[in-house]
């Protein structure tokens, strides 16, 4: 089975054999209609390429034209049809990996929301503690307030009393005539 694997490393043969620089391969894939960026034709033929993902029809479709034998390629769509399924199995597996990633990306996450929520319940019921004693601290401030509070008055109207009493005292009415 013809893979774009062998087919790259088929090609960077081809190149090696027939001494071709870049320029020259461009100018076969010019002759034949194709054109690729220079940049491009080098990352094809760059060490361990065989190894990268490549689109078939727009990268190594036009230098398999300029490169190997034109009719076996355009006759024998084999080669094609096998280059893209290697392609979609390569592709398959790595959708299988990325979907294995979120899986164990939602995993994580899942354990985090819960860690995140069983620390924000701790937190509440912290806090709710807090506010139920800062609630009887106000509580018990309020009854010493209005202790007090009856106490200063208890003593207002001890004082007024006292008052009426000085006031009214029959010594005092002897002591205001005297003065007279």
């Amino acid at each position: 089975m013809t893979n774009t694997k062998d087919i790259i490393l088929r090609l960077k043969k081809v190149r090696q054999e027939k001494n071709l620089s870049y320029s020259d391969i461009l100018e076969l894939m010019e002759k034949n209609g194709d054109f690729l960026a220079k940049s491009t034709l080098s990352r094809l033929f760059s060490d361990g390429s065989e190894e990268m993902s490549f689109k078939y029809d727009e990268t190594i479709r036009p230098v398999a034209k300029a490169l190997l034998d034109i009719e076996s390629i355009e006759e024998d769509d084999t080669m094609d049809i096998q280059a893209m399924k290697s392609l979609l199995k390569y592709k398959i597996q790595r959708i299988e990996e990325l979907e294995r990633q979120i899986e164990l990306l939602r995993s994580q996450l899942d354990k985090e929301k819960i860690k995140y929520h069983e620390k924000l319940d701790k937190e509440r019921a912290t806090a709710a503690k807090s506010i139920e004693f800062l609630k009887e601290q106000v509580r018990y401030k309020d009854k010493r307030m209005d202790l007090l509070l009856q106490a200063v008055q208890d003593k207002d109207s001890r004082y007024d009393e006292l008052l009426k009493m000085i006031l009214s005292c029959p010594c005092r009415k002897k002591a205001e005539y005297e003065s007279i």
